[in-house]
């Protein structure tokens, strides 16, 4: 089901563009605006914090368009990108970066020795269940892996079914899940990450955490 969301075409179309309007829809009508252009432009301020904490061979889970991947395959680190959507995985590899168009869940290459696994851009909301997805993180890094997550910028902890919508059309239903700091914490223990104090950070009003395995 999320698979085939991400390859709706309002979001397949924007990355296409570059641009938005996109947002993520709950049946309420709510809108979480996504940001597509930020998504598809350079690493920005933030977006730097994160790369400069890569140690070994790098996946990030849900790329997007690539901007990380091919950031640091510029810089000569290893890193693979995965993401349902083929257009996302079309634009990290046209940017000189790798990726495969695969979900997290699926089998992985490498499994159980990535020295880094990124969940940037609210991407620990893939699947509905933050729990779920960082035991499932925790068997794809090394002994000694990290985890770097972007989580709310406020307190928030949520599960709903979201659908990709640009003003007009929107695809399929699909679980989503936001989740503040706080509850990233206290997901993360339960699923076996020790989070040390001093890695959190705050850059330009998101927020990240570095997990690290228990």
């Amino acid at each position: 089901m999320t698979a085939t969301a991400w390859q709706a075409d309002p979001y397949t179309d924007a990355l296409r563009a570059g641009r938005g309007p996109l947002f993520l829809r709950r049946p309420d009508g709510w809108l979480l605006p996504l940001e597509v252009e930020r998504w598809c432009a350079d690493p920005d301020a933030a977006d730097l914090t994160v790369v400069e904490r890569c140690r070994g061979a790098v996946l990030d889970i849900g790329c997007g368009p690539g901007r990380l991947v091919a950031a640091l395959a510029a810089l000569g680190q290893p890193a693979l990108g995965i993401d349902v959507s083929c257009e996302a995985v079309a634009r990290t590899v046209r940017l000189g970066g790798s990726a495969l168009h695969r979900s997290v869940f699926d089998p992985l290459p490498r499994e159980g020795s990535w020295g880094t696994a990124l969940l940037i851009d609210g991407n620990i909301g893939i699947g509905g269940d933050p729990r779920a997805l960082l035991a499932r993180v925790s068997r794809l890094v090394a002994e000694d892996g990290v985890l770097l997550a972007e989580t709310a910028p406020h307190e928030v902890d949520e599960r709903v079914q979201v659908r990709v919508y640009d003003g007009s059309a929107q695809g399929s239903a699909f679980p989503w899940a936001r989740v503040g700091t706080p509850a990233l914490l206290d997901y993360a223990r339960s699923a076996g990450w020790t989070v040390p104090e001093v890695d959190r950070w705050t850059v330009a009003g998101r927020t990240f955490v570095a997990l690290r395995r228990a």
